[in-house]
């Protein structure tokens, strides 16, 4: 395996300079935080979530444009009451234009605002647990959300942490042929072991380079694929 000065390079070679790629890296946000992650509302977890489960599969775009709507139609994403959803508003939402009236997709509103008030019951808040849980436990964390979280499994529950702020990694495509060209992995099967060792190689090359998680996602996925 390359060290990751060299896969840096790599991807600044491909993405026209190490200004380029330095600049590239700048358009996003620096995570949060934990104190800033403490701070946001379980109610915002709640959205966001949910915006990630629609845009799975789906135009992001559009769901973009209808986002207004959505925040009208689950008025707020307040969980404790979208925890108890009774029956004819679930109906009434399945008939919402405000929305994508996707029924399967809709429920999980429910069933991750059941999620985050057995956080908060347990945590205090699920902005704490979040906040809390450790960087270097990621697949630990992406595990929690596949299981416990509805239709947060895969690469929905990691986008939602990275929109949130929270430290993380994407297993994008580009940065899983990245994990294999590097032989952190021989596959992209998400196994454990598959994982155990993305997890392996991320925290190690966050505490060569002092990077952030999020940066060295984004830096293995610009190394790979078409120079641009």
């Amino acid at each position: 395996m390359r060290s990751f000065e060299e896969i840096e390079a790599l991807a600044a070679d491909r993405k026209g300079g190490q200004e380029a790629l330095a600049a590239l890296l700048a358009e996003h946000n620096a995570p949060k935080s934990v104190a800033e992650l403490e701070k946001l509302g379980d109610d915002r977890w709640l959205s966001m979530f949910t915006r990630c489960v629609f845009q799975a599969g789906f135009s992001w775009k559009v769901i973009d444009q209808k986002w207004p709507g959505f925040e009208e139609a689950f008025e707020g994403f307040d969980v404790a009451r979208l925890a108890f959803l009774p029956d004819e508003a679930f109906e009434a939402l399945l008939k919402d234009t405000r929305i994508v009236r996707n029924g399967a997709k809709i429920k999980s509103v429910q069933d991750n605002a059941i999620f985050l008030k057995d956080l908060a019951a347990e945590h205090g808040s699920a902005a704490k647990f979040f906040a809390r849980y450790p960087v270097t436990d990621q697949v630990g964390l992406m595990e929690i959300l596949k299981k416990r979280g509805s239709r947060l499994g895969g690469n929905t529950g990691q986008i939602a942490l990275r929109f949130m702020g929270k430290e993380s990694f994407v297993l994008s495509g580009d940065v899983v042929n990245a994990l294999i060209r590097e032989n952190v992995i021989e596959n992209d099967r998400m196994s454990k072991k598959n994982l155990a060792a993305i997890q392996a190689a991320f925290n190690d090359w966050s505490a060569t380079t002092g990077r952030p998680l999020n940066e060295i996602s984004r830096i293995l996925a610009f190394s790979t694929g078409t120079p641009h």
